[in-house]
């Protein structure tokens, strides 16, 4: 039959509980989950033995570069690397060029992404400190939320006046993530140092924790005073844990998130990655990074991202100062974070409610998220007794690098589906963009 396959006797991880089944996917859908399902004919059948099936990663922060910056990544290029990643929906970000921060702009992408998209998509309006009557045009069940850049940011998405701020977080009608840092504080710092020679050593000092705490908690202060919906991205410290309460994601209206960077990378890494691994908020210390893992597993922190962000290996091998922040992750995300599982420092289960699950219910997304009959079938099948090697030279990135160079993952992605159609195989991309859907929601 056609756009039917059989997955037979995998490790299914959903829910907080991992068993062997056989997984039925049809028309787009998980048709039906069962311990044996007899084979029909015209059936793809796939030997799952010994492998976990996971539903796909949700990534709700990404930044392709289209239109605009697209010696960067493309929506065809970085959806690409995504699903090689196991992520099959993302939710990408408006600093483009132009600037996504009209509703006709807004849509303008998402017709660039039904022709070009291998998986599932969504965008974010930007914030501007003069755009919201765009704003409150914003359709909760067809966008996923608004980007606020609160200092620290470029061009017109910056927004640090009280007033835009306040009007904002009064009108916005879904969704608001954060970009979380003190521009002042940042240039106080810099006035500080008093250096014109900085370097990547410098950047954690420069974008500290003071500058991110400082930011973040107005966010949340807004946020409570106007019973507003927020989400604030990538948290990189230890200090800003303390504004967010413990427990389980559902009725959460604040709520955090952590990237796979910090929780992987530390300040010692700038030594041998420099420039490779500047990003905004900068990566910090250990302790700020050990503190983060612990908020995830004790559901302070509630959602794990990538905020992949790619630049050409020639601007990222500027100097310090004209370097511009960003690193492309999306491949190997799920991977970082399943060597987290083999270092015991995360369980599978924590791992698939943080990147699937819990983006599902904060999003409102329709469908996804889970391995349930009825649902998408948005599925990856890892194998866990297979490494992946990894170099500059097999990325898909359009970029053509990665901060991961040389490593060499505990997990092998031996399949990634996307609506039940195969987008990779363990070894290609299936450039399928008729495979992808526009993410709906039901907020």
């Amino acid at each position: 039959m056609v756009g039917q396959s059989l997955i037979k006797q995998a490790k299914v991880v959903n829910e907080g509980v991992e068993f062997i089944a056989d997984v039925r996917l049809k028309h787009g859908r998980i048709d039906k989950i069962a311990s044996e399902i007899s084979a029909l004919p015209g059936d793809d059948i796939i030997n799952a033995e010994g492998h976990l099936l996971l539903p796909g990663m949700i990534d709700d922060q990404v930044h392709f570069r289209e239109p605009g910056l697209t010696h960067k990544g493309s929506i065809l290029s970085e959806s690409s690397a995504a699903v090689a990643g196991g992520i099959t929906s993302y939710m990408e970000m408006p600093n483009v060029t132009p600037a996504t921060t009209t509703i006709e702009a807004l849509e303008n992408k998402f017709a660039l992404a039904a022709k070009k998209s291998v998986a599932n998509y969504s965008f974010y309006l930007g914030a501007t400190e003069d755009n919201l009557g765009e704003i409150k045009r914003i359709d909760p069940r067809r966008h996923c939320g608004l980007k606020v850049f609160m200092g620290a940011s470029t061009g017109d998405l910056l927004v640090e006046h009280p007033q835009a701020l306040d009007a904002i977080f009064r009108e916005s009608p879904g969704l608001i993530v954060t970009h979380c840092e003190s521009g002042s504080i940042i240039k106080d710092n810099l006035r500080t140092i008093g250096r014109s020679n900085l370097d990547i050593h410098d950047h954690p000092a420069i974008r500290c924790s003071e500058a991110c705490y400082a930011s973040s908690s107005y966010a949340v202060s807004l946020a409570k005073q106007y019973e507003s919906d927020l989400h604030v991205l990538h948290l990189t410290t230890e200090k800003e844990l303390s504004l967010f309460s413990k427990g389980p994601i559902i009725n959460k209206r604040i709520t955090a998130e952590a990237c796979v960077h910090h929780l992987w990378f530390d300040c010692n890494d700038y030594q041998r990655l420099g420039n490779l691994i500047k990003c905004n908020p900068a990566i910090k210390t250990t302790r700020d990074r050990d503190a983060l893992i612990a908020a995830v597993n004790d559901d302070r922190i509630d959602i794990i991202a990538t905020d992949h962000a790619p630049h050409s290996w020639q601007e990222k091998r500027q100097k310090y100062d004209r370097a511009p922040a960003g690193l492309p992750l999306v491949q190997h995300a799920l991977l970082s974070l399943l060597d987290l599982v083999s270092a015991k420092r995360f369980t599978l289960s924590t791992v698939v409610e943080k990147t699937a699950h819990n983006p599902s219910i904060r999003y409102g997304i329709v469908d996804r998220g889970f391995v349930r009959e009825g649902y998408f079938a948005d599925l990856v099948l890892v194998d866990p007794n297979r490494e992946t090697p990894v170099f500059h030279s097999n990325t898909l990135y359009k970029c053509g690098w990665t901060p991961f160079d040389e490593h060499v993952f505990t997990h092998h992605i031996a399949s990634t589906w996307v609506n039940g159609k195969l987008v990779f195989d363990g070894k290609r991309v299936v450039v399928n963009p008729r495979s992808a859907q526009r993410l709906t929601f039901n907020r």
